[in-house]
C-alpha cells in the first residue's frame, strides 16, 4: 500500500494521560508520538499495563476521572468542520458536541470484549440504525438497508432476520462481527481495534482477522490494531509501535521490527515466542515484573529488567532516536553496542 507523498491522517504528538490517585500519579501514557497514514495499519504491541488501551481511549476522548489527558496534541485531518479541503483539528480541544460528530463517523472503535460491547436490552437493529441515522443523515429505511448490507459483508447469515435478534442470541464470534459492522457502517477514516479477538477461540480469531483485512482493503480504512500477539501484528500491520511503561520504546516498519529488533524489550518479546524454524528446549521468559507507573522515576521503565543496562541508564532518560531509516528506538547507543542485537 502506497503511503509515500501522502499526509498523515492522524498525528499524535507528546500525548500524556495520567491517573491521579491518593497514593500519587500513575503516568499511564507518558509522551507518546506517532503518525498514521491513509490506508495504513499501525500495530501497537506490549505487555498488559504498557498503556496501549489508554493511548487509543485518549484519542477517542474516553478518559474519565481520575484519569486526565494532561498534555499533547491529537491532530486529525478532516473536512467535518471546514466544509472544504480537509484540515488538521486538535481532537483534544473539541467540545463534547463536536467530538460526538467525530466519534463513530470519522473514527470508530472496536473494543476488547464482544460479550459486553453490545447493549443486551436492545436488538441489533436498534443499535445499528441509531448509529447510521445519527451520523449519515438518512431515514430509517435507508439505514436498515445499510445495516443489512454491512451484516452481510461481515459474514452474518440471513442478515435481515438476524437484525431483529438480541445480542444474547448470537455467538461470541457473531457479536464481534456485529460490532465490526457497526464500527464500519459509517465508513470511518480510522478504525481502532483494541484486542478485538482476545475473548474468541483460535478458529474464530483467524476468521475475524481475515474479515478485518478484507474490509480494510474494501473500505481503505486506516487501522490502529492493539494486541498482545506478535503473530497477529506480523500478519496485520504495516508499522509497529512497541510500548512499555507508558512509553514507545521502538517504532518502525513491521519487517524491520521483526527482522532487526533493536530495543532489548522488543528482542525479549520475540524470544518469548515459539518458532517453527528453530529448535529450542525452553522459551526465554522476560525476568521480573512489568513496572508499576505510580510515581515512576524519570528513567527508562525497562531498566530493572534490562540485560544490557549500563551506568548511564541509571542516571538519564533516553530519547527516541532514529537508528536506521524510519526505525526509531528509545535506548542509549552505548547500551545497544554493548550487547544489544
Amino acid at each position: 500500500m502506497e503511503k509515500n507523498g501522502t499526509d498523515p491522517i492522524l498525528k499524535v504528538q507528546d500525548l500524556r494521560t495520567y491517573f491521579k490517585m491518593a497514593e500519587g500519579t500513575v503516568k499511564a501514557v507518558d509522551g507518546i508520538s506517532f503518525e498514521l497514514h491513509p490506508n495504513e495499519v499501525l500495530g501497537i504491541v506490549g505487555e498488559t499495563g504498557s498503556g496501549k488501551s489508554v493511548t487509543v481511549k485518549s484519542i477517542m476522548r474516553l478518559i474519565y476521572p481520575p484519569g486526565e489527558i494532561v498534555d499533547g496534541k491529537v491532530l486529525f485531518k478532516t473536512d467535518e468542520f471546514s466544509k472544504g479541503d480537509p484540515e488538521y483539528i486538535d481532537i483534544l480541544k473539541l467540545n463534547e458536541e463536536e467530538m460526538t460528530r467525530i466519534r463513530g463517523r470519522h473514527i470508530s472503535m472496536v473494543f476488547q470484549d464482544p460479550m459486553t460491547s453490545l447493549n443486551p436490552i436492545f436488538t441489533i437493529r436498534d443499535q445499528m440504525i441509531e448509529t447510521i441515522t445519527f451520523h449519515r443523515n438518512v431515514d430509517e429505511a435507508e439505514a436498515e438497508r445499510i445495516a443489512i448490507d454491512m451484516l452481510d459483508k461481515v459474514g452474518i447469515p440471513d442478515p435481515r432476520k438476524r437484525l431483529n435478534d438480541y445480542p444474547f442470541q448470537l455467538s461470541g464470534g457473531q457479536r464481534q462481527r456485529v460490532v465490526i459492522a457497526i464500527a464500519l457502517s459509517c465508513n470511518p477514516e480510522i478504525l481502532i481495534a483494541d484486542e478485538p479477538t482476545t475473548a474468541l477461540d483460535v478458529t474464530i480469531q483467524a476468521q475475524i482477522l481475515e474479515l478485518m483485512k478484507d474490509l480494510q482493503r474494501e473500505f481503505r480504512t486506516s487501522i490502529i490494531f492493539i494486541t498482545h500477539d506478535l503473530a497477529i501484528i506480523a500478519e496485520m500491520a504495516d508499522k509497529v509501535m512497541v510500548m512499555y511503561g507508558g512509553k514507545a520504546v521502538e517504532f518502525g516498519n513491521v519487517i524491520d521490527i521483526f527482522e532487526n529488533p533493536i530495543h532489548p524489550y522488543t528482542n525479549a518479546l520475540l524470544k518469548c515466542l515459539p518458532r517453527v524454524d528453530v529448535k529450542i528446549r525452553d522459551l526465554e521468559p522476560i525476568p521480573g515484573q512489568p513496572p508499576v507507573m505510580l510515581n515512576a522515576p524519570p528513567l527508562c521503565p525497562f531498566l530493572p529488567r534490562c540485560p544490557i543496562r549500563i551506568e548511564r541508564c541509571e542516571k538519564e532518560y533516553p530519547e527516541m532516536v532514529e537508528m536506521e531509516e524510519k526505525h526509531y528506538v528509545r535506548c542509549f547507543k552505548e547500551a545497544l553496542s554493548d550487547g544489544g542485537e
